[in-house]
């Protein structure tokens, strides 16, 4: 299979799914290796970026998905219902950002932490794609483990769970105190 070929089954392939497509599968696709793959996708990339093409390829940690760029949200805007809005209180990405950092997790270990029910923030943030059950933890009543998904990623802005900030820990501790002085207060009224 020739390069222009190859190029043209990967964005045929993106374009088709709608959704992130893993690394291998797209090498099997253009029989290649995965290296060979990625740098056959990185190539494209640059080409539609000097191009200035209306989409562009993103990566998801071992995957790869063909994405309309930010800056041609006005003109989507124009054709297409406006779509909707998710806002994030506090406290859900209070909640998200515990399931980033300590993922699996199950919701008591999220209580645990924030103190409080988290039922609703964890239904919240499934429902807004940014959340997933990753299945059931080996313990007594077999909690579910919940976990980010790829939609976190890509609302997020980076490639994988990796590319997150690093917690300040002195920040933590601080968080911890204030936790524990809520708590307090919370048993004293």
């Amino acid at each position: 299979m020739e390069r222009r070929q190859q190029e043209a089954a990967i964005e045929a392939v993106l374009f088709a799914m709608g959704e992130s497509v893993e690394i291998d599968k797209l090498a099997e696709v253009i029989e290649e290796e995965e290296e060979t793959a990625r740098q056959i996708i990185a190539e494209m990339k640059d080409k539609w970026e000097k191009e200035g093409r209306g989409v562009s390829i993103v990566e998801f940690e071992n995957a790869y998905q063909m994405c309309t760029r930010g800056d041609m949200y006005e003109y989507l805007l124009k054709v297409a219902k406006t779509p909707k809005k998710y806002v994030l209180t506090e406290t859900l990405l209070e909640t998200l950002s515990i399931i980033a950092y300590k993922q699996p997790v199950t919701k008591l270990d999220i209580e645990r932490i924030r103190g409080v029910n988290c039922d609703h923030a964890v239904n919240r943030l499934i429902e807004f794609d940014l959340v997933t059950e990753l299945g059931r933890m080996d313990a007594p009543g077999r909690p579910l483990l919940f976990g980010t998904t790829e939609q976190f990623l890509r609302s997020f802005g980076v490639k994988s769970l990796e590319d997150l900030p690093e917690l300040n820990e002195m920040k933590l501790e601080e968080f911890k105190e204030e936790a524990e002085e809520e708590a307090e207060l919370a048993l004293n009224i």
